[in-house]
């Protein structure tokens, strides 16, 4: 959705610690990220969570991590995930991009996600995701630079909607270009959706899961068997949220939010979490 690690660890020398939490209040000026390590953290299992990529406000009660677009500023007291468009192009973005980045179909016309009018991001060949890789990466070292603590890279699935274009093999490839740049900017990232993918997670470098509709779907458990409680839960509908709480309720991370997760003072704003005994 788009709105608006272990061996890999230790090539890097990055040291991994088990608990949430922000890296301190004075945060580097932006500049590469390899010049300046940190020390990378994972998000806190089971935490409280909430998704605020359509405009932050202030966290709610018992929110200990939150998902936030790479434009807004990280929370206080929080774990912040830095939301990233990485495979797909931003409405309105598609000049920010070199011309042959944008996937074409064989009219020449650009492949777009229709349901979120986003053209598609060509990683069909090695030199094309190394230069995605080199932009996106940019926006993590910014991600590090204005205090987040780890990425979400979106639209990990977007070879589903290439009409074949591009394969899970060139998704998997450039994730592991971003999951490299991530954790040398001392950032945890994490898988988003893409279920068939989770079994490549160690390969790849992941470090946690921000998944949407798993309740859905009745595939949470799915995550979880790859993920642990490092799985952050986002649901639409009240029969997903349901499914969700009544079964991973109290062991994951888990919010309902309305479809384009708007700021609380939005009239379209929803949110909810699983009832507590």
């Amino acid at each position: 959705m788009a709105v608006a690690a272990g061996a890999v660890l230790a090539v890097l020398g990055v040291a991994v610690a088990q608990a949430g939490g922000t890296g301190g209040t004075d945060e580097p000026e932006r500049s590469p990220a390899a010049q300046q390590p940190r020390e990378l953290r994972l998000p806190p299992a089971g935490a409280g969570f909430d998704y605020q990529i359509g405009g932050g406000y202030e966290l709610p009660e018992g929110v200990e991590v939150i998902s936030r677009d790479r434009e807004d500023d990280p929370a206080p007291d929080a774990y912040n995930i830095c939301y990233v468009n990485a495979f797909q192009v931003q409405p309105g973005e598609q000049d920010d991009w070199d011309a042959d980045l944008i996937l074409r179909d064989g009219n020449g016309d650009p492949v777009i996600d229709g349901g979120w009018d986003e053209p598609l991001l060509d990683i069909s060949t090695a030199d094309k995701r190394a230069r995605v890789a080199e932009k996106v990466g940019d926006w993590f070292d910014g991600c590090a630079a204005d205090g987040f603590d780890a990425v979400e890279p979106d639209n990990y699935d977007s070879f589903l909607r290439s009409a074949g274009l591009t394969t899970q093999e060139h998704a998997l490839e450039l994730m592991k270009l971003l999951a490299g740049r991530a954790h040398a900017a001392g950032l945890a990232i994490a898988q988003k959706n893409t279920l068939e993918l989770a079994p490549h997670r160690e390969e790849i470098g992941l470090d946690f899961a921000v998944v949407e509709e798993c309740g859905q779907w009745e595939e949470c458990g799915d995550f979880t068997e790859w993920f642990g409680d490092r799985v952050y839960v986002i649901e639409y509908e009240a029969a997903g949220m349901a499914w969700a709480c009544d079964n991973f309720g109290d062991t994951l991370g888990i919010v309902q939010r309305d479809e384009y997760a708007v700021p609380a003072d939005h009239p379209d704003h929803f949110r909810a979490v699983c009832p507590r005994p």
